[in-house]
């Protein structure tokens, strides 16, 4: 981030609780971008939907339910991309636990009827889903803990003060 967008980002932002000085050039709020209140609960409700809405998917795929718990948890693996860094670890990350690869798998896998591949991209939905119910979001290039769900410091956005 450049230092006259952080500068920017500090006169437009009232500091708050969360805010901490990067450097010795701005005051940052690290809460900045993260959903609260009732958006965020309907977030969650979108979460949930996705959730049952691929899985109740899943069953027409007559495919065995052992799959589900087998790969449930595979779109977590893209935390590795940490490990370059949390810039690219978000990237990779976010590319991993948005919709539109595994939108693109199921509608792959229903034109050329391959059942196991459609079945996979809606586990992977499915796990988005999950995700979002239990507010792990997007993730932000400063902090692993920095979604669009909740902040670094664990207070999920819900008692942000703005001044």
């Amino acid at each position: 981030m450049s230092r006259q967008r952080l500068n920017a980002v500090s006169e437009e932002t009232p500091p708050s609780d969360t805010s901490v000085t990067i450097g010795s050039c701005a005051n940052v709020n690290l809460s900045a971008g993260t959903v609260v209140g009732a958006p965020r609960l309907w977030l969650q409700l979108e979460g949930v939907t996705l959730l049952v809405g691929s899985l109740v998917a899943f069953s027409t795929t007559h495919r065995s339910w052992w799959l589900v718990p087998l790969v449930l948890f595979l779109p977590d693996l893209f935390m590795a991309g940490y490990l370059g860094g949390t810039r690219i670890g978000a990237r990779v990350y976010n590319l991993a636990h948005s919709t539109p690869l595994p939108a693109l798998m199921v509608g792959c896998g229903w034109w050329q009827n391959k059942q196991l591949f459609m079945a996979l991209g809606l586990v992977w939905l499915g796990h988005i889903g999950m995700d979002r119910l239990f507010t792990f979001g997007l993730k932000y290039p400063d902090h692993f803990q920095h979604t669009h769900l909740s902040s670094p410091h664990g207070n999920h956005g819900s008692s942000i003060t703005r001044g």
